[in-house]
């Protein structure tokens, strides 16, 4: 039998023997791999996290005891031992598991995530709720390196300073951004502070020598004597500094060593970082070679490692990807941004191009959009390509410091609108909304491919804050004849008819050409407007429409709620409009996983039920 067989709940991890023990990790990554090569997921830092996620589920209780993941795509291995490997069939599938942790999923699921550099603040609140209980389970918070490059982590690590209960922070690092390790005297160091007897000693010396005068004095002196030949020998003075403990580092895949120093840290009174080395694609060739390919990956053959789907035609990341070195090469004021994500968001060309021109910023969305900024004051034109999701992250910097000032950066915000599978946290589906909100923001969506090349050369000579969002995936590649130039504040007409018309923004576009035939057939009049441009509204474009239409609808992949159903919808009332709106978008709430397709026709935002809804709608006006 199989030792995975023998694992169908919480805890079960503990009845094995050590044999089985030492089998298990073979077998989890070859379930991972069976599994997400068919569905598609985060393959690379599941299959670097298995012995730490054993380790942890040795160590602690569920789902009494709370383990939050940051970022959460690492948490298959948690999934497979908190009994749901029987679900992964349907991995980030509608109406199968995530791929991220999901309180309703699961108890042993104790905070939602999917954003990074964020398990420390809640694992701190964690902590404090439980003290302030009367509780006593174990908190452990698990974050990667890269994570450390957000600033949130740093604020929750210098509040965590000043904790005295129990509280384990995993630095799960894959060498990337941590400094290597230093050898066996940091190793050694960390024994030796972590014994019973030596906590002791030093709660005892402190003790003494706060009854003596001038004790406190001499204490700080031994203190700062100590952490200057530390700072030497250990590769964490960096949190021994803020006042957290440091354990490590240890191989994270070597079980024992690493359940060892788990267990270690469960005695400090206080905040402690274990530093555990792990490699990304551990025991998978393809991902051990390529992680970055296999961060996040479609089905693929487990054999070669490559997609089942070969790639046609080019997405929008694809054509973002190409224009903006075409542009930089016609104006070197134009430099690139990204926050840990130059392969995502097309701009490895650029940076291999233009390596003096491109910077990452790791994952620090808001230092990124204050980092453009300042050097759109110097006189720079930046353009910080960035998911939609993620540039939620820097909603104040856009704020304060880029259009407060009225600064010329471009912000290419990609994933805009749904994206599928990794649901809730990266449906991008609120950036309409936030960047309309705020004075001097310009937003802009393209119809299809060449319209988003045209409006990079736009927005490359927009000397004002300007966005422009498109979505995930294959660009529409339809309309090629409709090129109407690009003019600030104006949409444009495709098809001009009576009765109905159709304004639709972005990639709701392909969707309006599907509902005007639909209408056709039931024997209406429609005509088709590309939006274009979200903020400003065009006022001429929409006071035409009323005036020639019956109906005027709205198309959009975004939150109802401030977006451009209710600008235009605001401003037909302002003008005491006689015309009907109708409003198509997303309400008021999150969306979960699945396909884009399922997403819309669930949505009821696919043409027929749009094209369903505007019948009935109009008959009911008529009426």
């Amino acid at each position: 039998m199989a030792v995975l067989d023998l694992i169908n709940g919480e805890n079960d991890i503990k009845k094995l023997s050590p044999q089985e023990l030492t089998q298990l990790p073979g077998e989890i990554r070859s379930f991972l791999l069976e599994h997400v090569s068919k569905t598609g997921g985060h393959l690379a830092s599941n299959l670097g996290a298995v012995e730490l996620t054993i380790a942890l589920h040795l160590m602690l209780d569920f789902p009494e005891d709370k383990l939050i993941w940051d970022v959460g795509h690492q948490s298959y291995t948690h999934k497979i031992l908190t009994g749901r490997k029987n679900e992964f069939d349907h991995l980030r599938q509608m109406d199968g598991i995530s791929g991220f942790p999901k309180r309703s999923e699961s108890e042993c699921d104790c905070f939602d995530t999917g954003h990074s550099s964020t398990s420390i603040s809640a694992g701190l609140g964690f902590a404090k709720a439980r003290d302030l209980l009367g509780e006593t389970y174990s908190v452990v918070s698990v974050i990667g390196d890269g994570a450390l490059t957000g600033g949130l982590a740093y604020e929750a690590l210098n509040n965590a300073s000043n904790l005295n209960t129990n509280f384990i922070i995993v630095l799960n690092d894959n060498r990337m951004s941590i400094s290597e390790n230093v050898g066996g005297v940091s190793r050694h160091l960390a024994s030796i502070r972590m014994s019973d007897a030596y906590q002791e000693f030093k709660s005892d010396v402190h003790d003494s020598l706060s009854r003596l005068p001038y004790g406190e004095r001499v204490a700080r002196r031994m203190t700062k004597a100590k952490s200057s030949v530390k700072q030497l020998l250990i590769p964490g003075m960096l949190f021994e500094n803020m006042g957290i403990t440091y354990l490590g580092p240890v191989n994270g895949h070597n079980l024992q060593d690493t359940l060892h120093i788990l267990r270690e840290a469960k005695k400090v009174n206080g905040a402690v970082v274990v530093h555990v080395q792990t490699d990304k694609g551990k025991g998978y060739l393809p991902a051990e070679l390529r992680p970055n390919r296999f961060h996040g990956i479609g089905p693929f053959d487990v054999a070669t490692g490559e997609p089942l789907k070969k790639k046609k035609k080019p997405n929008y990341t694809d054509v973002f990807s190409a224009v903006i070195c075409k542009i930089a090469e016609k104006n070197d004021r134009i430099v690139a941004m990204t926050a840990a994500m130059a392969d995502g968001t097309g701009l490895r060309r650029f940076r291999s191009q233009y390596p003096d021109r491109f910077f990452d910023v790791g994952i620090a969305e808001g230092h990124a959009v204050t980092f453009a900024a300042g050097m759109a004051a110097a006189g720079l034109h930046p353009v910080f390509a960035v998911y939609s999701s993620f540039l939620q992250r820097g909603f104040d910097e856009l704020v304060h410091d880029v259009c407060l000032q009225n600064l010329p950066v471009t912000f290419a915000v990609d994933r805009a609108g749904l994206v599928g599978a990794d649901g809730e946290t990266h449906q991008g589906i609120l950036d309409l909304s936030f960047l309309s909100v705020i004075p001097n923001m310009t937003v802009m969506a393209p119809k299809n491919k060449w319209e988003l090349a045209y409006m990079l050369w736009f927005c490359s000579r927009f000397e004002r804050p300007v966005a422009i969002r498109y979505p995930r995936g294959q660009a529409y590649d339809g309309l090629k004849e409709y090129r109407a130039p690009i003019v600030y504040g104006q949409s444009e007409w495709i098809f001009e008819e009576r009765q109905i018309v159709l304004f639709a923004v972005g990639s709701m576009v392909e969707t309006a050409l599907t509902v005007r035939e639909l209408l056709h057939e039931r024997g209406f009049s429609c005509s088709v407007v590309n939006v274009r441009f979200i903020k400003p509204i065009d006022r001429e474009a929409i006071r035409k429409a009323w005036k020639t239409h019956e109906m005027i609808v709205t198309m959009e992949e975004n939150v109802l709620r401030g977006g451009y159903g209710d600008a235009v919808g605001d401003y037909l009332c302002s003008e005491k409009a006689d015309v009907s709106l109708l409003r198509f978008g997303i309400d008021d709430r999150f969306v979960p996983h699945g396909t884009v397709s399922q997403l819309l026709e669930n949505l009821e935002l696919d043409a027929a039920h749009i094209a369903r809804k505007i019948t009935d709608a109009y008959g009911d006006e008529m009426q």
